[in-house]
């Protein structure tokens, strides 16, 4: 089964597959303010800015982290 999780702070989505995920920790190493699996969720997208979490999210090695922009919604 194909899990996949979405976590937003308005602007951007965090999206996690955890069944790609190979617990590296580098997520929550890098920004332990939004990645914290002592947590639920662990996933915390309020606790940084945009920048930092793309920034974060592109250095997960197994791809089981990935983002994509909100549309705008007042457009």
């Amino acid at each position: 089964m194909n899990i996949i999780k979405h976590y937003t702070n308005g602007e951007v989505t965090i999206v996690w597959q955890p069944d790609v995920c190979i617990h590296s920790a580098k997520c929550f190493h890098g920004l332990p303010e939004v990645f914290d699996p002592r947590e639920k969720p662990w996933i915390r997208p309020e606790g940084a800015t945009t920048e930092q979490i793309v920034a974060q999210v592109e250095r997960c090695p197994s791809g089981a982290l990935s983002y994509f922009y909100n549309a705008d919604e007042q457009a």
